[in-house]
């Protein structure tokens, strides 16, 4: 089944480069100067992580979220003139959806942030990079990059501002601003914030093993909980990816062992029972998470989880994935990938190149190329399909999921380079399975 032990579905934590061959200069972790709180949150069409919409660094669940909210609340209320009281209210929200995968609290941030600026409009840092985690969240990409290039002119030795702008650029497909951005914020704070977007950057530019190296310093270099569990998950889904489902275990175990209601983990857990054949197991782990956190990315594994071992239906999650579908139609707001995904694969491909087009003109990530030309090559489009899928292999990324639709599509008009893809794929991981009707594609 797709992406269960496969591709990592892509995050906003954005990064850069060279542990090993010196493309950034990663240095020795140190306690960072400042919190550089990551920019994506998620909200019911969005996927934090991967989502395309983005699991920004430490996106997990945090008992003491609301707590820290009532806190910045109850500051406001005391000392209501207080501009950076508002604006570490709205940095506190912003944190709780983060960590809840609840896009509620944003609206709180957005009121907090309005009143920060209007008490002070003229050197808010703290409201201005605000601003810019909130557009991230909502998926306000270019507003968020204006933001971010605002606060690093504001305060060009702070590091919340590249923080927005690494996390903008990337979703907006500009990776070497990301890179730039990323490079910034680890000679500013090197800490597990600037890892974690340095580990996706090295990821997406084909070099897993530096990836793993940058993964690895955000874990030693973790001051929270939700930190650690962050980095440990994502080194599960990085060797996930690349076939070692037992590796890949024991990441996501440290990261339920920091942060136990994780959902990146315990989806991970239930990708690692799926490679291992034990699929009653992985079915009850996704019903739990789904119950819980009902985002496309839980909900499209699971689908096809029950579709690869053999249940025609698509039960509860498919019938949630479809409202969410209609849903996006309806609000006109940003798109989750794997809505797209599982509108392609199970229900119209047409409906899924209407959403993915509209992302596409707002968001040009390799994900979203990706999705977009998947969706189009279900709706029988290939020649079309066949530049979004080249353009999501433009960075190098070693992507199973983004090597196998690439050289479906080239199968369907008869390119030579079809076969080599699809090998390429296998070979990346053994326990990559696209969704049930395409199985005679990827063997024929």
């Amino acid at each position: 089944m797709r992406r269960l032990v496969g591709a990592v579905g892509g995050a906003v934590a954005v990064a850069v480069a060279g542990c090993v061959a010196g493309l950034l200069c990663l240095g020795p972790a140190a306690a960072r100067p400042e919190a550089t709180a990551p920019a994506a949150a998620t909200g019911p069409a969005t996927t934090a992580g991967t989502d395309d919409a983005g699991r920004a660094p430490g996106a997990g669940v945090r008992a003491g979220a609301g707590d820290t909210v009532g806190a910045a609340r109850r500051r406001t209320e005391a000392f209501p003139g207080d501009p950076a009281a508002w604006s570490g209210l709205a940095r506190a929200a912003i944190e709780q959806a983060r960590t809840t995968l609840d896009a509620g609290p944003l609206d709180t941030a957005d009121r907090a942030l309005r009143r920060s600026l209007a008490l002070d409009g003229d050197a808010n840092y703290a409201a201005v990079t605000g601003q810019g985690m909130l557009a991230n969240a909502r998926h306000e990409f270019a507003a968020a990059r204006e933001h971010g290039v605002r606060g690093t002119r504001m305060a060009p030795d702070r590091p919340d501002a590249y923080a927005v702008l690494a996390d903008a650029e990337i979703q907006l497909g500009h990776y070497p601003q990301a890179r730039a951005a990323v490079q910034r914020l680890l000679d500013i704070a090197p800490a597990s914030a600037a890892y974690s977007r340095a580990a996706y950057d090295l990821e997406t530019h084909g070099r897993p093993g530096d990836a793993a190296i940058a993964l690895r310093r955000a874990v030693d270099s973790a001051a929270t909980p939700d930190e650690r569990a962050f980095a440990e998950a994502r080194l599960g889904d990085l060797l996930g990816s690349g076939g070692d489902p037992d590796a890949a275990e024991r990441h996501y175990r440290r990261a339920l062992d920091a942060a136990p209601a994780h959902p990146y983990a315990q989806a991970g857990i239930a990708r690692v029972a799926a490679a291992r054949g034990r699929t009653e197991e992985a079915r009850a782990r996704y019903a739990e998470l789904v119950a819980r956190t009902p985002l496309p990315q839980f909900l499209l594994e699971a689908v096809e989880l029950r579709r690869a071992s053999g249940d025609p239906g698509r039960g509860g999650e498919g019938a949630a994935l479809a409202a969410q579908v209609r849903l996006a139609r309806a609000d006109g707001g940003p798109v989750d990938p794997h809505l797209a995904l599982y509108a392609a694969d199970h229900g119209d491909p047409g409906v899924a190149v209407e959403l993915m087009r509209r992302e596409w003109a707002h968001t040009r990530s390799v994900i979203v190329a990706d999705a977009l030309g998947w969706a189009l090559h279900r709706a029988g489009r290939d020649a079309e399909a066949l530049p979004y899928a080249v353009r999501a292999a433009g960075t190098g990324w070693r992507n199973v999921m983004f090597r196998y639709h690439r050289g479906v599509i080239e199968q369907e008009l008869g390119r030579p380079e079809a076969a080599r893809h699809l090998r390429e794929a296998a070979a990346l991981n053994p326990y990559y399975s696209p969704p049930a009707p395409h199985r005679a594609d990827r063997n024929g």
